[in-house]
């Protein structure tokens, strides 16, 4: 499998794995290192000291900033936004750019910011316009500015109470840290 640019991409990265598309106007810094099939959509800059992993999909308008990795299939939706220093100055950079730490599978929505420093846990879910300020544990659904706990998610994307309830009202329980039916 190829790997696919778009000649309007500026890609100057040679860390990029089989069958990763890089959709229009991209920006992909020298030392990023990206995964096989991951999908990059248009209008994504990704800095250098970024690390991601396979069958990520980055929607259009997605910065990732030095510091920041994201684990195997991960989702982050329009416009999301990391950030990686925690007390900003205008021509001031710090030695090195706080770590964020998105794990395998979680998925981040539209217009999200992810304050510098956090840990998304696998499979966790972060809604729409929400602002992570705070670690969020595995296969947890995170809402709102700041961004709190919701209730819970399955591997497959099924929404849960906090009581660990489905629509259907089945009751599912934690099984190694994952909601699985009994």
């Amino acid at each position: 499998m190829a790997i696919n640019i778009h000649p309007t991409a500026d890609v100057q990265s040679h860390q990029i794995g089989e069958g990763t598309r890089i959709w229009q106007f991209c920006v992909v810094l020298g030392k990023a290192r990206i995964g096989r099939n991951c999908n990059v959509n248009c209008h994504v800059f990704i800095e250098n000291d970024v690390v991601i992993g396979d069958n990520v999909t980055l929607k259009p308008g997605v910065q990732v900033w030095d510091g920041v990795r994201l684990g195997d299939r991960v989702f982050v939706g329009p416009n999301a936004t990391f950030t990686n220093d925690l007390t900003p100055r205008s021509q001031r950079y710090p030695t090195h750019f706080v770590r964020t730490v998105v794990e395998e599978g979680a998925s981040i929505g539209a217009n999200a910011t992810i304050v510098a420093g956090v840990v998304i846990g696998a499979y966790a879910l972060v809604g729409a316009g929400s602002v992570v300020t705070k670690n969020i544990p595995p296969y947890t659904v995170w809402i709102g500015n700041p961004a709190r706990p919701h209730g819970f998610i399955t591997k497959d994307g099924v929404l849960l109470s906090k009581d660990l309830k489905d629509k259907a009202g089945r009751q599912y329980r934690i099984v190694a840290g994952e909601p699985q039916l009994p």
